[in-house]
Formats: structure tokens, C-alpha cells, sequence
């Protein structure tokens, strides 16, 4: 299993190449579209889904509970793709989401000012003004996206294993850097531990969905952390009960044979709806 997370600057042929990726290497290609599709099928309203994708959020967004339902499917839906197989995904968070996996290549397209600027104009058929508002607030918004839900500078080449400047490379020809990459750094070790590890923080995001959004367990900041089938509950909560419950719930899930309770008792603890 191997994914290929790619980064990429506004009207720097993100998109493009990674259809173009797609084609060469027959991964699944999960593009902002398809995320979104599978988003909403999992419940996310569209709302909350405007106001934090690949943005930071405004004072009283980033105090909503809103925010960590969007991580929460955001997170989710890509580590339940990923675990099915070889795959690629464009943004959304993924460069931080899948850090430090192996067989898990991070590449980043970034083109001059000008170029990117002209193929704005011609993608959204609009004047140079609209263009310029349009990427300044592109740019704002994806680097402000990874400061604020990842803490992490999406600018800093020693986030990637590559980066490629897009006007000098067209997508048909980035797509086949790539691909050259990665057939040299993709090892059957690499795949079997990223395989291994996916599974355990897709278990993870199963646990949290179950306790926090279908049995509405009243945990804050609820955390699981998975190794093998052990899992560590980590969290707040206002009574022993909602502990217990959140226990007994997690151990229901399939895939976990040991729970243990980091969860910490916090009297009359509440947080912003």
C-alpha cells in the first residue's frame, strides 16, 4: 500500500497532474470532489464543510464544535480510503495527516507568480483583477489551513520529498517524476508497514465515530490510541459513567480486544456548542 500526498500552490496544475498521475500509476485519485462526496455521505453539512475546507477558520468558527467535526470526517474518510489501497490524494490536509508513514510520498507543485496568475484567468474565465484577489486568497487560506489544524508550515521543503516547479514542468511529465519516485523509494516493506500502521489509525477514527457520533458518549477531546488491538482512551469527561460507557462501548468495536482508560475526570468541564 502506498499513498502519494500532493501539495499544491493555486494554479500550479495541482489537479492536473494528479489525473495525470493517476493514469500512469492506476491509483485511486481522490481529488477535492470525490473528498467532499464522501464527506456528505458520512454526514457532514455542507456548511461546515465551506467554512474550514482548506482555510483557517474566523475567531467564533475556530471556537465552534464544528471545526473538530470537520477534522474529525475529514480524517476519517481519507484513512478509510487509504487503507483499501494504493492511492492519491490532492490536499486537504493529507501532506500532515499521513507524516511520518512509510511508503507515503509528499510532493509539493509550486510555479511563479505569473504563471500560476494566467492559468487562474483561464480557468475561472475572468479579468487579471478578479485573478490576483482570487490567488492572494488562495494562498492565504492554504497556508492559514495547515498553521491552524496542523501546525505545520505547508512552505518548508523539509515537508516533501520532492518538489516540482510546474511551469517548467508540465503535469504529463511532473506525473512521470513522481512515478519514477516513487518506484524507487516504494519498497514490499514500506507498503506492509504502512498497511499495518493505516489500519491501526483507521481503528482509531472508527472508535472515535462510534463513542462520540453515534453513541454521543459525552468525552471531550476524546482521543484513541491504537497499537495492534490495544487501544488507549485518552480525553475529558465529567463523570465516571461517561468513562465506563465510553470503555465498554470501544470494546464492542470490531478490532479491539484491550481497552485501557486514560480518559481524566473534570468536574463540570463544557465547551462551545
Amino acid at each position: 500500500m502506498s499513498v502519494i500526498c500532493i501539495a499544491r500552490a493555486f494554479g500550479a496544475l495541482g489537479d492536473e497532474t494528479g489525473t495525470e498521475l493517476a493514469k500512469l500509476t492506476g491509483y485511486r485519485l481522490f481529488d477535492k470532489d470525490h473528498i467532499e462526496q464522501l464527506m456528505a455521505e458520512r454526514g457532514l453539512k455542507p456548511g461546515v464543510r465551506e467554512r474550514y475546507d482548506e482555510k483557517k477558520p474566523g475567531f467564533w468558527a475556530s471556537l465552534s464544535q464544528d471545526r473538530d467535526d470537520y477534522l474529525h470526517y475529514l480524517t476519517s474518510v481519507l484513512y478509510a480510503e487509504a487503507i483499501k489501497g494504493d492511492c492519491i490524494i490532492v490536499g486537504r490536509g493529507a501532506l500532515a495527516l499521513f507524516s511520518g508513514l512509510p511508503s507515503v510520498l509528499k510532493i509539493r507543485l509550486d510555479a511563479a507568480y505569473d504563471f500560476r496568475l494566467r492559468n487562474i484567468i483561464t480557468r475561472f474565465s475572468c479579468d487579471a483583477r478578479h485573478a490576483q484577489h482570487l490567488l492572494k486568497q488562495q494562498d492565504h487560506d492554504r497556508k492559514g489551513f495547515y498553521d491552524y489544524f496542523f501546525n505545520l508550515n505547508w512552505l518548508d521543503p523539509n515537508n516533501y520529498h520532492l518538489t516540482i516547479n510546474s511551469e517548467w514542468t508540465p503535469p504529463a511529465a511532473a506525473a512521470a517524476v513522481i512515478d519514477r519516485l516513487r518506484q524507487l523509494l516504494v519498497t514490499p516493506d514500506s507498503t506492509a508497514a504502512c498497511a499495518k500502521r493505516l489500519a491501526e489509525l483507521n481503528l482509531g477514527r472508527q472508535l472515535i465515530s462510534e463513542l462520540i457520533y453515534h453513541q454521543h458518549i459525552p468525552i471531550h477531546f476524546l482521543e484513541a490510541e491504537v497499537a495492534g488491538t490495544k487501544v488507549t482512551l485518552h480525553g475529558v469527561a465529567n463523570t465516571q459513567g461517561a468513562i465506563e460507557a465510553a470503555i465498554s462501548a470501544a470494546r464492542k468495536v470490531p478490532g479491539v480486544v484491550d481497552v485501557e482508560n486514560a480518559i481524566q475526570i473534570v468536574q463540570e468541564f463544557a465547551v462551545m456548542p
